[in-house]
């Protein structure tokens, strides 16, 4: 029989070739562990911002209804809301709730009241319904808060907002969550008398 092994295409069996087997296993698993950590990372990241973004977009109040009062020179001297959560929210704290109040010559960033007075950095809370009692938090669809925005002290004293005026409101959440609101003044106030209330 023919010998079919050519003597100098032997297999080199030492020290060295397995020192640099190890080596390449060692590279490969290192480069491994590194791919894993940081694909881990980026997947904790983008699961991070994914829940902030679920947030912003949901954790937020829904306006009911608002209505605005007479002041004392037939302009709006108070503006009042009705909110509760809106579909599909987690719980929102009023007391780390913020209202930002953009008028033609006022703005302001509104924070709730510990003593609920409205004056012209804070809005006032008063509360319609809260089936746990836990005040100022919103954490059923059947909670009620009554939001008050004093707006005679924001426009500096000068008197509330006059007839016709508009006013944005944007109401944000701990979270990030902004329900806006645009309001317009009524166009007149004839036969009103002061703290009388008028739809807004």
């Amino acid at each position: 029989m023919r010998n079919i092994f050519n003597e100098e295409d032997r297999g080199q069996v030492g020290i060295g070739t397995l020192i640099v087997f190890i080596a390449m296993v060692l590279v490969a698993a290192i480069a491994a562990g590194v791919l894993v950590n940081t694909a881990g990372f980026l997947q904790a990241t983008a699961e991070d911002a994914g829940q902030e973004s679920v947030n912003k977009v949901t954790n937020r109040v829904e306006v009911l209804n608002t209505h605005g009062t007479v002041g004392n020179y037939t302009d709006i001297a108070n503006i009042t809301m009705t909110v509760r959560l809106a579909a599909g929210s987690s719980s929102v704290d009023m007391d780390q709730t913020s209202i930002k109040y953009l008028s033609d010559t006022e703005v302001q960033t509104l924070t709730n009241s510990t003593s609920n007075t409205a004056d012209g950095a804070y809005f006032a809370l008063e509360k319609v319904t809260d089936d746990d009692g836990s005040f100022g938090v919103l954490n059923s669809m059947n909670d009620r808060y009554e939001v008050r925005l004093n707006t005679s002290a924001i426009e500096d004293g000068q008197g509330g907002l006059e007839t016709g005026e508009k006013v944005r409101l944007e109401i944000t959440s701990r979270t990030g969550g902004t329900t806006q609101v645009m309001l317009t003044m009524p166009q007149q106030l004839a036969g009103k008398n002061q703290g009388e209330p008028v739809i807004l």
